[in-house]
């Protein structure tokens, strides 16, 4: 299923359990929503966090935000009510943790399936897993005829299950982020970044978000709602960025640049490769600014 125009710069996530901040989430100048019932929640809240992201998400009143549900894995005790509750609400998409191979993209897409799920609601997988890292091409390539939209890097759980330490830059992580960035433009589909765990420390929060963007993701997973204006301003175009994609889209439709593969802009050489790309632009441009 390939990815839509559609800005996911920041993804919040939301403890299902706590039914405040479930409200203030409606409130939020966050592009997506990811209400959890899984890390965020205790084991003893699972069911009443089902119960109040369930009813949430029935009672709308999330505008043009994006909402996801994150369900427990499915090989636990919470998985497959959670799965059930999560279809029959109907939620943009579920997110689905755990992710090894394309098998559990089969499986979480046929769940989907079995539970009445609206055609509206697409699937999100975790990748956090050593095995999810080595085999992030396959499941990549499961988007093909399967719901499947959207990858969101589990940084911390990778970073539990490699050993790797999680350091400015994240050089012991990198060829890990650039496979999973790789595989996911091969299947056409959307991939967010993992968290940054230091709430208070917002400059290099940014400069992660500024790194994550020049490394191709979409957006990036966020924990508190401090972090929200500084990931939009990351992952959103420029003004300078829109007005030069907007440059480029008015040359090629020139009538005497018709049949033209490349040409000269202000004394840069640009080909319908660097069309293509504005064209996104200028689309994700639109939509936040519709968005008010």
């Amino acid at each position: 299923m390939a990815a839509a125009f559609r800005p996911r710069r920041s993804v919040l996530y939301m403890p299902g359990s706590n039914a405040r901040a479930l409200e203030k989430a409606r409130t939020l100048p966050a592009d997506a929503l990811i209400l959890d019932l899984e890390d965020a929640v205790s084991p003893d809240a699972k069911a009443i966090a089902r119960d109040q992201v369930a009813a949430a998400v029935k009672n709308g009143g999330f505008g043009d935000r994006e909402v996801i549900i994150r369900v427990n894995a499915p090989d636990t005790e919470w998985g497959e009510a959670d799965m059930k509750a999560a279809c029959a609400a109907g939620p943009n998409a579920i997110l689905v943790p755990k992710v090894n191979g394309p098998d559990d993209v089969m499986r979480a897409d046929h769940a989907l399936k079995a539970n009445g799920a609206p055609s509206h609601t697409a699937l999100w997988v975790m990748m956090e897993t050593p095995r999810a890292m080595l085999d992030a091409l396959a499941i990549a390539d499961a988007a093909r005829g399967t719901r499947l939209s959207c990858f969101v890097m589990g940084t911390n759980d990778l970073a539990k299950e490699t050993r790797a330490n999680i350091v400015p830059g994240r050089g012991p992580m990198n060829a890990w982020l650039m496979a999973c960035v790789a595989a996911a433009r091969v299947a056409q589909i959307d991939i967010i970044d993992g968290v940054y765990n230091t709430i208070a420390d917002m400059d290099g929060f940014e400069h992660e978000c500024l790194e994550a963007r020049d490394r191709g993701f979409d957006g990036k997973t966020l924990i508190h709602p401090s972090q929200i204006e500084i990931a939009n301003r990351a992952f959103g175009p420029s003004e300078l960025e829109v007005e030069w994609a907007r440059a480029i889209l008015a040359a090629f439709d020139l009538p005497e640049n018709a049949g033209k593969g490349a040409l000269q802009l202000d004394g840069k050489m640009v080909e319908r490769l660097h069309a293509d790309i504005a064209r996104r632009t200028v689309a994700i441009a639109e939509a936040i600014a519709s968005r008010g």
